[in-house]
């Protein structure tokens, strides 16, 4: 049994899909939903899908070892970044190496870094006339959104898309592919 632990900051829609897809895996399975945001809404969804919550602070993440104890104790093999916003500290990438996965709401290498993240990210496609966007799903490393690309997937950007249909066609690439991706990076078939 392969264990996951994913870590969101906000509402939570893809740390939900990725639980509810697993829920009936013998081989691998969600053990723990971590968060740096007390108010964030995934503690919600956590709580609904019976998942044991892990709410943390800057200073825990990045001075303490608080967090890397939760993981140990929790069993995890992988960490799944589902909408987390802070950049992930050294001690987590040498205790979990290639083993932190992100997914990120464009096609990498283009609108990547701190603070591309969300609406900002559908913005800058628009504003900057792309013809597609997509997801990027990618090996976390010491920099944001620089790990090795694993898989994408690409929509159409039309030109009477607006931030809140770019996003919605993103979100469903996002829901069908980040589970299955997840699921293949584990079981070694990726």
């Amino acid at each position: 049994m392969d264990n996951l632990v994913l870590f969101a900051s906000g509402s939570g829609t893809n740390a939900e899909n990725i639980v509810r897809y697993f829920d009936k895996s013998a081989d691998i399975k969600v053990v723990s939903i971590c968060t740096n945001n007390k108010n964030a809404f995934v503690i919600e969804r956590a709580k609904n899908l019976d998942v044991p919550v892990f709410i943390f602070n800057r200073h825990d993440f990045y001075e303490t070892d608080n967090v890397i104890h939760h993981l140990l104790i929790s069993k995890a093999d992988w960490i799944i970044l589902a909408g987390f916003l802070w950049l992930v500290p050294e001690n987590l990438l040498t205790t979990f190496p290639n083993r932190i996965v992100n997914i990120h709401p464009a096609l990498l290498p283009k609108y990547r870094g701190k603070g591309m993240y969300g609406e900002r990210v559908h913005q800058a496609v628009i504003d900057n006339g792309d013809k597609e966007s997509g997801i990027t799903i990618h090996i976390v490393n010491a920099e944001y959104d620089r790990g090795d690309i694993v898989f994408q997937a690409r929509c159409p950007v039309l030109c009477e898309d607006t931030i809140e249909t770019l996003a919605q066609k993103v979100h469903k690439l996002e829901y069908e592919f980040y589970p299955k991706i997840i699921e293949e990076l584990v079981t070694g078939k990726r």
